[in-house]
């Protein structure tokens, strides 16, 4: 019998590199809004406080947070505004764009015409997405953490292998230890393990063996 196949690496979410912000105006009504990556929903609960206490007199703080490594997290909230017309929208655009380890807050200062519930939820998303738009990426996948060890006297040639190698298969060269031995700790895409390993084997013609770890995060 056959074994079964393994199960795939998951897919992970992406996130942004910094706070970006931008504002929409619409029938007279401001809609500032403020996309930051964060690392838990309590460094998110900050953000939220900090932008309440800038714009203490906008009518409206509608929030929408997505935390964790695969957005386990995600939380919205309309702030006064009809339900479902601002948080829940812009909880929306960042799980269509595949997003977390961030927090949406638009706050809203109104104009004196009322949008409707449709005339919100474009307003809100569009006022999310516009900030997102301007924000830089940062993409995750998975990999694997491998370690090399090698002599002293190999560690500056093997030191460019690897630094290359990796940059040409989407990893990482995450750190280099000197002790007895250098230890050079790679993250390296689980399907790129057996070329690295080939690799590896031709830079030291086969003296050389790497070790692997466990599965973590890489950023990109």
């Amino acid at each position: 019998m056959p074994s079964p196949a393994a199960d795939p690496a998951p897919r992970y979410p992406s996130t942004i590199a910094a706070a970006v912000e931008h504002e929409l105006v619409i029938k007279k009504s401001r809609f500032l809004a403020l996309v930051q990556p964060v690392s838990s929903v309590a460094e998110a609960d900050a953000v939220v406080a900090a932008v309440r206490k800038r714009y203490w007199d906008a009518r409206h703080h509608c929030v929408a947070l997505s935390v964790g490594p695969l957005a386990e997290q995600q939380r919205s909230t309309d702030d006064g505004e009809p339900s479902g017309t601002a948080g829940v929208p812009m909880l929306e655009v960042l799980r269509r764009r595949e997003l977390t380890d961030l927090v949406a807050v638009v706050s809203r200062y109104f104009g004196g015409v009322l949008l409707g519930a449709g005339g919100l939820v474009r307003a809100y998303s569009t006022a999310t997405s516009g900030a997102l738009d301007r924000a830089r990426l940062v993409r995750r996948s998975a990999a694997v953490r491998v370690t090399v060890d090698a002599p002293h006297a190999d560690a500056g040639r093997l030191h460019g292998v690897l630094r290359d190698w990796t940059e040409a298969h989407e990893g990482a060269l995450e750190d280099v230890a000197y002790g007895a031995e250098a230890r050079f700790t790679l993250l390296i895409p689980p399907p790129a393990l057996d070329a690295f390993d080939a690799a590896l084997a031709a830079a030291t013609s086969g003296t050389l063996r790497a070790g692997r770890g466990a599965t973590v995060v890489l950023s990109r």
